[in-house]
């Protein structure tokens, strides 16, 4: 069966005509080089929506439809649905109360229905002559003199119906609905819709045909079901929604292959009892959990393959990360390579630094610090210390993937909080380390304290290696998590400083350090001098992102020192803040903050063995997604249901920090509606890559077309 990928036959012009040697259409010209100038109007606002190949715009799908194949009487229409009548008008007239407007009315047999236009053009006036007789689209409303449509669209009454519902397609402004719907029809005829699929595999998983699928989603028949259609559960799309996800798991399954083809420095760990990994093991002052030894073991056995390690290391807030992380940096010294951790923030990368060097110093480990803050002299000589050698492992910010920081010999680079940095930005790290004449690439490691919903792992991480702390080690208390409308504000007050003065510290998170007079909500500033004054007899401190990071530090290090009874914080305290002994946060404008933001945030507090609360202040009223997340920081304390609830929220590309860039993930399928059919699709790229390689191609040049980079990243 044919397995060739879509031809690259050209569009229409704007006009609708087949395109001339002079004048090529918008699709065939698009095929060029994605850096080619537009040479027309349409080819510029179709590449606005990505559509820039005859296959783009095969695949661009309609949002809904127009049912224009049917006529309904006038006595049967319902206001709030679309229809279509079609009847004598009978009266027209330009009317200027309450403002100037064109009006009409048209009746058939059962009754009669105004229309309205706010905005009109004489030839519009003209064709409504009364006697004529006309066809009236639009949505009906309900208006003070009956039924209505505004600003219908008319036609006569002597055109024959349309035999399938009409497309109405996602578009941009200037590219009206009749161009694009012949420029995608035009395409339709003219691209090779052959199946990519082999007949068994189209068997197995009951999907229709790809050319009958595409042809009937563009223009369904009379009697297909609205709502299927609309609902994208309709056979049709079902098999669009299969081939989509198809297309994603063959190309994180090659980005996977072709990580194993790479090679990387065998870190081999040893078991000798004076190793530096056994003698790590001898000073922490803790005994790992069970989770966290499987997720060592998990990672000690990647370390010693000869290709690079890319694992994803996924741990409730403190579930101890940072100590697995100490470990896999000691087999990588101990096999003679150097380690870089870089973390988001300074506040985060100090927390490893502290830890760190407490850890691995003592055994003779060189630690180096690398940060934006750090002064020049200071940062020169940590970066030539790098680059000779004399670092075994260097923590830092994002100045670690600076161009005038070179690696002796990187064997191993962590990125904490991976989900925070571009993708640019991680890549950068493990480029660091590549040996061009050995071909050799770095082991990478990527924390996350953001779970990740096993359906967005097994669709946007199946390249990757998972290991999972799926338990919080002993003495860690639950946190009560309470909901306080800011009406209750004093009452608050009185309590976190009844809990101060018995010797627990307390955080109070705000949203903005300044007053907005886009958000009037309570800053940074305003609350540390209200608390000041409420609260003479104790310890008031600030910390925000305005501050410098000299400043920060002798800010948080008072507050660990317990020299600090409240601190009044901006988000900078979101992750990697490890104080015991503050067991309260009051976080303001709980309702302004996302549902993995908020998690984190309670995630400062419980680290100790004090009973912990945390308490979330809103202002009334709250939206209904405002709503939910409180509800779901009320009900669950449990990251993965926390991270659930937040990608349904949001979406893929919201949750995975990628809206930001414009690129839609999935532009058809939905990961948690659509789970099992992204099963279905993890064991069909198998099976084709084992035994359909052809097929396999040509589907990925079908789906991908250069989008293979951004979903293994």
């Amino acid at each position: 069966m044919p397995v060739s990928a879509a031809s690259r036959k050209p569009a229409p012009t704007a006009d609708g005509k087949p395109a001339t040697r002079r004048g090529k259409a918008a699709g065939a010209k698009a095929d060029k080089a994605d850096g080619a100038a537009p040479r027309s109007d349409l080819e510029r606002r179709l590449r606005t929506l990505g559509l820039t190949t005859s296959m783009d715009l095969v695949l661009h799908l309609p949002l809904r439809y127009e049912d224009e194949t049917r006529v309904i009487p006038i006595s049967a229409l319902r206001p709030g649905y679309p229809a279509q009548v079609e009847g004598e008008i009978t009266r027209c007239e330009v009317t200027y109360r309450p403002r100037r407007q064109l009006t009409a009315a048209i009746a058939d047999e059962s009754g009669e229905l105004q229309l309205r236009w706010l905005n009109f053009y004489p030839s519009q006036q003209k064709q409504l002559t009364v006697g004529r007789r006309l066809r009236a689209r639009g949505e009906v409303r309900g208006g003070i003199f009956g039924r209505e449509m505004v600003h219908p669209r008319m036609a006569s009454a002597d055109a024959p119906l349309a035999t399938s519902l009409t497309p109405v397609y996602p578009t941009t402004e200037g590219l009206q609905q009749p161009v694009l719907r012949k420029a995608i029809a035009q395409a339709l005829a003219e691209t090779d819709l052959s199946d990519t699929l082999p007949d068994a595999v189209r068997e197995r998983y009951d999907l229709r045909p790809f050319d009958a699928s595409i042809r009937l989603l563009h223009a369904p028949p009379p009697g297909v079901s609205e709502d299927a259609l609309i609902e994208r559960a309709h056979p049709a799309w079902l098999r669009v929604k299969f081939d989509e996800l198809l297309a994603q798991q063959l190309s994180l399954a090659a980005a996977r292959a072709a990580r194993r083809a790479n090679r990387a420095m065998p870190l081999r760990a040893t078991d000798a009892p004076d190793g530096l990994v056994a003698r790590l093991y001898g000073v922490l002052p803790f005994t790992l959990t069970a989770a966290q030894m499987r997720v060592v073991a998990e990672i000690r056995a990647d370390l010693g393959q000869p290709y690079p390690m890319h694992r994803l290391l996924q741990g409730d807030v403190g579930s101890g990360k940072t100590v697995v992380a100490a470990i896999a940096a000691a087999q990588a010294i101990e096999a003679g390579a150097q380690v870089g951790l870089m973390a988001p923030t300074e506040i985060l990368a100090e927390q490893h630094f502290g830890k760190l060097v407490d850890w691995l110093r003592p055994l003779g480990v060189r630690i180096a610090w690398l940060s934006g803050s750090l002064g020049a002299k200071a940062r020169r000589e940590a970066v030539a210390a790098v680059a000779a050698g004399d670092v075994d492992l260097v923590v830092g910010t994002q100045a670690l993937i600076q161009d005038h920081v070179e690696f002796a010999r990187l064997g191993l680079s962590i990125v904490d909080e991976q989900h925070r940095f571009g993708v640019g930005q991680r890549l950068a790290l493990a480029r660091k380390g590549e040996a061009p004449r050995a071909r050799l690439i770095p082991h990478q490691l990527n924390m996350s304290a953001t779970p990740i919903p096993r359906t967005l792992a097994m669709t946007f991480f199946a390249d990757l290696d998972v290991s999972v702390i799926d338990e919080l080690p002993p003495g860690r208390t639950p946190v009560v998590t309470k909901l306080v409308s800011d009406a209750r504000r004093e009452e608050v007050i009185a309590h976190i400083a009844q809990a101060a003065r018995q010797g627990r510290q307390v955080y109070w998170v705000c949203p903005l350090v300044e007053e907005s007079e886009a958000l009037e909500l309570q800053t940074a500033v305003d609350t540390h001098q209200a608390l000041c004054e409420a609260l003479p007899d104790l310890r008031v401190g600030l910390v925000h992102g305005r501050l410098s990071q000299s400043e920060k530090a002798e800010v948080m290090q008072a507050f660990r020192a317990g020299e600090v009874d409240v601190l009044v914080a901006t988000t900078v305290i979101e992750v990697g803040v490890d104080v015991p002994n503050a067991s309260l946060m009051v976080i303001e404008h709980a309702e302004r903050f996302g549902l993995a933001q908020l998690h984190q945030l309670r995630g400062r507090v419980g680290r100790g063995t004090a009973e912990s609360v945390c308490v979330l202040l809103y202002a009334r009223p709250l939206s209904g997604v405002a709503r939910e997340r409180l509800r779901a920081m009320f009900e669950t304390s449990d990251g993965f249901e926390i991270a659930r609830r937040d990608l349904a929220q949001r979406g893929p590309g919201e949750f995975l920090g990628t809206r930001q860039s414009g690129t839609a993930l999935l532009r058809f399928a939905d990961i948690e509606i659509d789970a099992r059919i992204a099963e279905q699709a993890r064991e069909a790229a198998a099976w084709l890559r084992a035994d359909h390689p052809a097929a396999a191609e040509a589907h990925l040049a079908r789906w991908m077309r250069g989008r293979e980079d951004f979903l293994r990243t």
